[in-house]
């Protein structure tokens, strides 16, 4: 478990942070970034949140727990070899989001068009956090490119952008407060 008694280390003040295997990077590095984004993710569920049923919100809150251990595996780069003992996020915790996934879309209707953001202010809020986890996805593969990077990280990511639609799709009326998109509408 963690324990912090002290907030400010002043150790970041030139510029640079520890990873969490110690060693020390730019702020600026791919891999604050993604690890970032997923924070800023994490702080939009949580506004999300204030709105939200008992079922979204026991959802919800699993996910942000999902997210720090996402986050804590990000900060550590993975081993090229040997074991890894790094919290690292399990592919139950992808299976995890598309059974509620697959469990809440059983109560839509189909979509006709694509979903504009909005509705009521929780699923705005829920599309908000969608595109927040899609850029920490994008970062993520980015990272992937030149450093090995976890696939089940990747694919929690992709899942939960979905997770968060379907969401925000359920805590409009099921999909029948949706806002659709009218192609060329305003032209």
């Amino acid at each position: 478990m963690v324990q912090l008694t002290k907030i400010y280390t002043k150790g970041g003040d030139g510029g640079k942070t520890s990873l969490g295997n110690g060693s020390r990077v730019d702020k600026y590095d791919l891999r604050v970034e993604a690890y970032g984004t997923v924070d800023e993710a994490n702080a939009a569920i949580g506004l999300a949140r204030l709105e939200t049923d008992a079922l979204a919100d026991a959802m919800l809150g699993r996910i942000q727990n999902d997210l720090f251990d996402l986050g804590a595996d990000l900060c550590r780069p993975m081993p090229d070899i040997g074991d890894d003992e790094a919290l690292r996020i399990q592919p139950t915790q992808v299976q995890r989001l598309e059974d509620e996934i697959d469990g809440m879309n059983a109560m839509l209707a189909p979509l006709s068009s694509f979903v504009l953001p909005g509705g009521t202010p929780t699923a705005a809020a829920l599309h908000l956090a969608r595109t927040v986890v899609r850029r920490a996805e994008r970062l993520t593969v980015q990272l992937s490119v030149d450093t090995r990077v976890s696939e089940t990280a990747v694919q929690y990511l992709n899942r939960l952008s979905d997770h968060l639609f379907v969401l925000a799709r359920y805590v409009n009326d099921q999909g029948k407060g949706d806002v659709l998109w009218v192609p060329g509408a305003n032209r």
